[in-house]
């Protein structure tokens, strides 16, 4: 059977039971497994363990429970109606309402977790749920969250630029600075923010709300749940990363687009082609991994500056992000409410948009990235 063939097999059985109604998570393991047999047999599955505890031996990833039980405690305390509703009558004149807060929170998440998973199910743990009793349109407020999710990955601190710079050998202070513009900017360490909020959310709710040790249960019961849900669904799309790249599959791409030997702007178009592709498939470090040793040598001969493609990469990966049949932050949404997954693809549509938008004048106007870097060198 030809390796072609294989994937084709795989993709259409992963639709398949999406489709059909399974859990995401088992949704991409099962389809990966099966790859992983097809490509290397039974020996194939010996990297599973160490990309279980790699995947999940992280510290970025322990802000996942505890922010999601600050959110839990700020609902179960009636905290979050009061938070909501005040912010209500501040936005109410605004274009979008609430859902300017989104962007807002998610961008200030982002700059201290650097995780769009992490920002996509704090906020969305706290946000939906408000929302959705307000009446808001259920598909945009669904896209308003995963989209603001990918923040994370732009405004330092951004594991994707560090894992960018190592490789590249490119200043990441400066790759930081470059992504201040195009994002948004904030400094506060990770598990501080996550530990501080859940204390701060439990003596809020004791004082000013009506936590109990009955709704504290309760929180805690809801925390387990969701977390659980969005750390499985993580181990998922590793194990799915892995089979690909078992497979070659990102490799192949990417040396098909640099042997057509393009001009700058169809080089452009053609790394928007290859991300998206990659985005529904790989998640963002693999994406890096497998694409940067190939497509880096060839920068000097196009003129492109390395600080601003390492901004132009995060940007095409944020929207592999949202993108679907497999954009991580579109099931991390979908984990944590009750409606469908094609509600948050559709919700996400005018945030696709904008994202062209912010990369076309990253792209046309350089020195929207490159004005700090520059002046940092000075």
């Amino acid at each position: 059977m030809s390796p072609e063939l294989q994937l084709l097999i795989v993709t259409v059985l992963f639709l398949g039971l999406l489709m059909a109604g399974m859990a995401v998570p088992f949704a991409i393991t099962i389809p990966a497994l099966i790859y992983l047999l097809l490509q290397g047999g039974l020996p194939a599955l010996n990297s599973l363990g160490l990309v279980s505890w790699g995947s999940m031996n992280s510290f970025v990833l322990t802000t996942v429970p505890l922010f999601m039980l600050m959110a839990e405690i700020l609902s179960v305390s009636g905290l979050s109606n009061r938070i909501y509703g005040g912010l209500e009558k501040l936005v109410a004149k605004l274009p979008g309402g609430l859902l300017q807060t989104n962007i807002a929170g998610c961008a200030i998440f982002a700059s201290v977790s650097g995780s769009s998973i992490a920002t996509a199910a704090s906020i969305g743990g706290v946000a939906l749920p408000q929302l959705i009793a307000r009446k808001y349109n259920r598909a945009l407020a669904a896209g308003s969250l995963a989209a603001g999710g990918t923040l994370g990955i732009l405004i330092p601190p951004s594991f994707p630029m560090i894992i960018y710079g190592t490789f590249t050998e490119t200043s990441v202070p400066k790759l930081f600075i470059a992504g201040i513009i195009p994002g948004y900017f904030g400094v506060v360490t990770t598990t501080e923010a996550a530990v501080i909020g859940c204390v701060l959310s439990i003596l809020l709710g004791a004082t000013l709300g009506e936590l109990s040790l009955q709704r504290f249960v309760q929180a805690m019961h809801n925390t387990i749940y969701f977390s659980g849900n969005i750390l499985f669904l993580i181990l998922a799309a590793y194990i799915f990363s892995v089979a690909l790249s078992f497979g070659g599959v990102g490799e192949k791409v990417t040396e098909f687009i640099v042997g057509l030997h393009l001009s700058k702007f169809e080089f452009y178009i053609a790394l928007f082609v290859l991300f998206t592709i990659l985005g529904c498939l790989i998640e963002s470090l693999g994406m890096i991994v497998i694409t940067v040793p190939l497509l880096f040598p060839v920068l000097n001969s196009y003129g492109i500056d390395p600080i601003l493609f390492g901004v132009v990469l995060v940007i095409f990966i944020e929207l592999g992000q949202i993108s679907p049949p497999i954009g991580i932050n579109l099931f991390v949404i979908q984990s944590i409410w009750d409606g469908k997954l094609s509600e948050v693809v559709i919700g996400t549509i005018p945030f696709h948009l904008i994202m062209f938008v912010v990369l076309g004048l990253v792209i046309f106007w350089p020195e929207l990235a490159l004005w700090l870097p520059a002046r940092m060198s000075n």
